[in-house]
């Protein structure tokens, strides 16, 4: 609890480090530029072929004469566009924060290790491929189950306790990984994740819960709509700044934990199976007068020659 708490305060600490801070606001950079790319050589096609898309329904066409009738007929011109922003933000973002995730883990990883960890160790026990390949078998793995678990969200507690379960067993997983991939080695990886499963596995349940933070943005109401271009942009730095938390809490434990383990190792010495015994120290031997003396070690007396 210890080392969890410690490590805790210190990911907290480290939040406030540049480095961080620019990563937690990459994504909005990133959805800016893809924004501006995307709106520069493809806005007009793709307005278009909305329009287009929309006027072969002959329900739209109803709607859209019924607010024409009201005096709102002004609305037809910027149906296309707005549908169109709703369906390409949420991709821009998807992409956006994909793209951060990418970069966040190896460099807090490496600025964690740089600042605080700068004496140990690195046995590369992991890989990209590696990582790729545990992260989709251990999404699919829990995609899996919490379809499985769905039944059981009908009893009120369990469904506040499955899925934070499941997606945190996902991310210690995943994160458990990523941050040892350079440092430790494979042996030592999963000795590490083996004994201190349980610490590890609540620290991504912990995570877990604080990634559902940043939707209570949206818990405005009716002022969802019109603060949109506002609460989308938040919430996203905030999804990141989380993730960025998530990433440096795992690793602060991670390696804290890796070098105590090396230091435990190092200190246990077994000795050489042919070392010598010890020479035989002298006897006190107490005398008439009640002092004592030291004899010499005992040697047995040569017999007299025959």
């Amino acid at each position: 609890m210890r080392l969890l708490m410690d490590s805790f305060w210190r990911a907290a600490a480290y939040c406030l480090h540049p480095r961080v801070i620019a990563l937690s606001v990459l994504p909005l950079v990133l959805m800016a530029v893809l924004s501006l790319g995307l709106g520069y050589f493809f806005w007009e096609p793709a307005v278009a072929w909305m329009r287009a898309w929309l006027h072969g329904w002959p329900l739209f066409g109803t709607v859209m004469g019924w607010l024409q009738g009201l005096g709102f007929g002004g609305v037809q011109a910027a149906v296309a566009p707005l549908l169109l922003v709703a369906l390409v933000t949420p991709l821009v973002v998807v992409l956006s924060l994909l793209l951060v995730a990418g970069l966040v883990t190896p460099s807090v990883v490496a600025l964690v290790g740089d600042r605080r960890f700068p004496q140990l160790d690195k046995r590369h026990g992991g890989s990209f491929f590696g990582s790729l390949f545990g992260a989709l078998w251990a999404t699919v793995a829990a995609l899996v189950v919490l379809v499985l678990s769905i039944p059981l969200w009908l009893v009120p507690p369990l469904v506040l306790v499955l899925p934070p379960l499941i997606w945190g067993w996902l991310t210690y997983r995943v994160m458990s990984y990523d941050v040892l991939a350079d440092h430790a080695s494979k042996a030592e990886r999963t000795e590490l994740m083996r004994e201190h499963r349980f610490t590890l596995l609540t620290l991504g349940v912990l995570t877990g819960y604080l990634g559902a933070a940043p939707a209570l943005v949206w818990a405005w109401g009716a002022l969802t709509v019109v603060l949109a271009p506002v609460l989308v942009p938040v919430s996203v730095w905030l999804y990141t700044l989380v993730f960025a938390f998530s990433a440096l809490w795992f690793t602060h434990y991670a390696l804290a934990a890796l070098e105590a383990m090396r230091a435990k190792a190092a200190s246990v010495q077994v000795a050489p199976a042919d070392a010598a015994w010890p020479a035989p120290s002298a006897v006190l031997v107490e005398q008439g007068d009640g002092s004592s003396s030291p004899s010499r070690p005992y040697a047995p007396t040569p017999l007299p020659p025959p």
